[in-house]
């Protein structure tokens, strides 16, 4: 499975992808979770410590790297440079291991606009072809609400884009052009999780609203997940229920990708 989880910021996407990547390793699955998210939090929220975390610089920010593999001079737009760079030994090199699951930070190329003609673009996106199309491992994206760092070719290895949204219309309208996105690379598997739910009028109010969308399921407004938070840990290991609820959208999502 390859896998892109996006949405607006604090309705809880980090969260799925940390525990789905916990999740799927804990079965034996070999993993990797990708942090592509300018509010780099999914580390945390696999359980690496802050300590291990402090010392992983995001592929975007090596210079060194970036200037060897593309030959061209980082923070630069156009010129000549490699727009297929050799990735093949980064996330072996670059990943950061937990429980199984590797994690690799991307880091966000500082640009205006999503159509940069830039080195650090370059071998962002090479990686994420690499990764998406070529590698046997299980994939999990965590993004921001947007495809920045997809391109025409990556979409080719989206299994599923998933957008976590909460009851508000807010984080609905997120949904709607997420998928609008999505559509013009040509991803048509786009799935919706509820998150931060407190009873069944939350749960309506989503599948009421976004009718034209599968929702593959829904978390609960959980204490325990800022608790995890609180205290350094994954949600994966203090809290059945976020598992439990994490086990359900993975086999409905598994049942639609059939």
């Amino acid at each position: 499975m390859k896998l892109a989880i996006t949405g607006k910021g604090g309705v809880g996407k980090t969260t799925l992808a940390s525990v789905l990547a916990r999740l799927y390793a804990s079965e034996g699955q070999t993993v990797l979770a990708i942090d592509a998210d300018p509010d780099a939090n999914l580390g945390a929220a696999l359980g690496v410590s802050s300590d291990e975390l402090s010392r992983v610089t995001p592929i975007a920010q090596m210079k060194e790297l970036i200037h060897e593999r593309t030959g061209g001079q980082p923070g630069t737009i156009g010129g000549f440079f490699k727009l297929n760079p050799e990735v093949a030994d980064i996330p072996e090199r670059f990943s950061v291991n937990k429980d199984g699951v590797k994690l690799l930070v991307l880091g966000t190329v500082k640009k205006g606009g999503s159509g940069c003609i830039c080195p650090e673009s370059a071998l962002l996106k090479s990686l994420l072809n690499h990764l998406f199309l070529r590698v046997d491992d299980i994939v999990v994206l965590d993004m921001e609400a947007g495809i920045e760092h997809l391109g025409r070719a990556t979409a080719e290895g989206v299994d599923a884009f998933i957008t976590v949204v909460e009851p508000g219309m807010r984080s609905l309208d997120t949904a709607r052009a997420v998928r609008k996105l999505a559509a013009d690379l040509g991803i048509k598997k786009c799935y919706v999780v509820g998150n931060k739910i407190n009873n069944d009028a939350d749960r309506q109010f989503i599948s009421d609203r976004l009718t034209d969308f599968d929702v593959l399921g829904f978390m609960s407004q959980n204490p325990k997940i800022a608790e995890a938070d609180r205290r350094g840990v994954s949600p994966f290991d203090i809290d059945s229920q976020v598992v439990s609820e994490v086990k359900e959208i993975r086999e409905r999502l598994e049942s639609l990708s059939k």
